[in-house]
């Protein structure tokens, strides 16, 4: 877990309002399964749930807590589609393989929503939309752009265009205008992960809490080693996406791991006005804000990236310049809690998903993790039972690895995602 320990989970908003959920135990000694997960976030826990309902014994690792990694601390917003955006995918890939993508990227948001509802999972969803801000005119033709590509190329007309006033009936931040994805939304992200969590084990998944893969042999079979115990299985899911480190240089070397930062306000009396319509709201900065309401009516809001390994003293402090940038009505409101947490970013800025032997592995969501990260389970599990299309679909689309690799989890990691950064502002 190491530099993840350091980012106040057990301060965060989600610990304080999570649902009691059980402990699991520690795997002490050898067992078999058909299926080893290792990773108890939303990929993980997806993946479980899917192959036990398949009929396939699951044992899933978890080296913490369940939903302690990215999943049960990022900011919950729902987001159709993925990080690239319609007209990006299609000048990278293609019009056929772009539309392909984008299909398949967008049930993550009907999966959520169909496991929320099937498994009664009380996660405070709301379904009323996600908005991407233009902080300047210069993004206004992009947005109509992007909105016409939807429609026209990839038949989604859930996208819609505001104006600066229409914008502003939404959020009440001087946006140059605006995208509203009706289909998007939000929703507390640990209660929903310790859900799956619940939903999984009902199915029959075994789960293991504070057992830490530290070795992966393939010889027929999978061995996944901990320091107490292993598992032997015929297949093995990695699903541990920034935390993953050491079983295998393919994923580790694709993946790099960005320290993002959240907070959540006192409860507001003017929380109505702040955000009318209850949107989940991001911008269009390259270190994207993104905010909405939470349930007890506190603005839950993410800013700010640190390339360098350690975290700043004051994360509330670290964060606070850019909430009152976008809300300035808000200038010294209390903060009650501040977290952070790792995304994974990969070259491509498309999940990396892939397979060596019986060994799968999907990972590297750049930041949309929230609702894709229970697709990416779902998909392998679809390939584990012999219809790996959409699995191969992805797969097809594995990002460059990082220059340097590993490496750059060391004394290059600074320097690597400086470059990147400036790569991607020029």
């Amino acid at each position: 877990m190491g530099f993840n320990q350091s980012l106040n989970m057990d301060r965060s908003y989600y610990v304080a309002t999570a649902h009691d959920a059980p402990s699991h135990p520690q795997l002490t000694g050898e067992t078999e399964a058909d299926l080893v997960v290792v990773g108890g976030g939303a990929t993980g826990l997806s993946a479980a749930l899917h192959a036990a309902e398949a009929g396939l014994s699951v044992v899933l690792l978890e080296g913490g807590r369940i939903g302690w990694g990215a999943s049960g601390r990022n900011g919950g917003q729902m987001i159709p589609g993925l990080r690239k955006g319609a007209l990006e995918l299609i000048q990278a890939y293609g019009r056929e393989r772009a539309q392909a993508l984008f299909h398949t990227a967008l049930e993550a948001r009907d999966l959520v929503g169909d496991l929320i509802r099937k498994h009664a999972i009380d996660c405070d969803l709301v379904e009323a939309g996600h908005l991407l801000g233009a902080v300047k005119a210069g993004d206004i033709g992009h947005l109509e752009d992007e909105v016409r590509c939807l429609a026209e190329v990839m038949g989604y007309r859930d996208a819609e265009f505001l104006t600066a006033d229409q914008a502003r009936a939404h959020v009440d931040t001087p946006y140059a205008a605006g995208l509203l994805d009706r289909r998007g939304g939000h929703f507390h992200t640990l209660n929903f992960t310790l859900g799956l969590a619940r939903a999984a084990t009902s199915a029959g998944v075994r789960i293991f809490e504070r057992s830490v893969a530290t070795s992966l042999k393939q010889d027929g079979k999978v061995r996944i080693g901990t320091a107490q115990g292993g598992v032997t299985a015929r297949h093995a899911i990695l699903a541990g996406d920034a935390l993953l480190t050491g079983l295998m240089g393919r994923v580790n070397s694709r993946i790099m791991p960005v320290a993002n930062y959240v907070v959540a306000t006192e409860p507001l009396a003017e929380i109505e006005t702040l955000i009318p319509t209850n949107v989940a709201v991001s911008d269009t900065r390259f270190v994207v804000n993104y905010y909405r309401r939470t349930a007890d009516g506190r603005i839950l809001f993410g800013g700010g990236e640190r390339y360098t390994p350690d975290p700043p003293r004051d994360m509330a402090a670290f964060t606070r310049p850019h909430l009152e940038g976008t809300f300035p009505q808000l200038k010294g409101v209390k903060i009650d809690y501040a977290w952070g947490g790792l995304v994974s970013v990969t070259t491509s800025r498309l999940p990396h998903v892939g397979r060596q032997g019986e060994v799968l592995f999907a990972h590297g969501y750049s930041g949309m993790g929230a609702i894709l990260s229970t697709l990416g389970g779902k998909l392998m599990v679809e390939a584990i039972g012999g219809n790996a299309s959409r699995f191969d679909l992805f797969a097809g689309v594995e990002p460059m690895a990082f220059p340097g690799g590993m490496a750059l989890r060391g004394p290059l990691h600074v320097l690597g995602m400086l470059w990147y950064a400036l790569r991607d502002r020029l």
